[in-house]
């Protein structure tokens, strides 16, 4: 028996003096759109201890995480619906830079990493469905007017509690 079993991620919404760090993905899924930084957790890793290394990985940045964002569910594929689709649970958290950046950059997986005003972020985020959708929380975080539970599903609205 197999399981599709969900691959645990972890990324970080980083902003600094109201612009928000994006990196640009030099592979596919997604290839060529802008993405937070972050990745697939080690086995025995901590979101936390993926959002750290991951974002040093992809940007050269170290980072602070500041806060927790929720999880959003995804399908890792360029075609939704494809059912060959791995399906990936990322954590998103918020974060800052914690000193000048300038580290190394794996070109494998990233080919420009860039700094964006809110209002002037680039058209095609990765995940599609999703980046917008994270990028808003975490700016309404920042901006004091989050609502709970900004992650839950469509299919969750309108739910009783038993």
């Amino acid at each position: 028996m197999h399981f599709r079993n969900p691959k645990p991620c972890a990324n970080a919404i980083v902003v600094d003096d109201g612009r928000v760090l994006l990196v640009r993905r030099a592979c596919g899924p997604w290839y060529d759109a802008w993405c937070s930084p972050g990745g697939f957790c080690e086995r025995g890793e901590h979101p936390l201890e993926t959002v750290e290394r991951e974002v040093l990985e992809e940007s050269g940045q170290l980072v602070e995480v500041t806060e927790y964002l929720g999880v959003w569910v995804d399908e890792y594929a360029d075609a939704p619906g494809d059912p060959d689709a791995e399906v990936i649970n990322v954590a998103y958290y918020l974060g800052r830079p914690r000193g000048p950046g300038g580290g190394t950059v794996d070109p494998t997986e990233v080919s420009d990493v860039a700094w964006f005003p809110w209002d002037e972020l680039p058209e095609k985020l990765a995940p599609p469905g999703t980046l917008g959708a994270v990028l808003a929380v975490a700016r309404a975080t920042l901006e004091g007017r989050a609502t709970p539970l900004p992650d839950r599903p469509a299919s969750w609205a309108g739910r009783r509690r038993r």
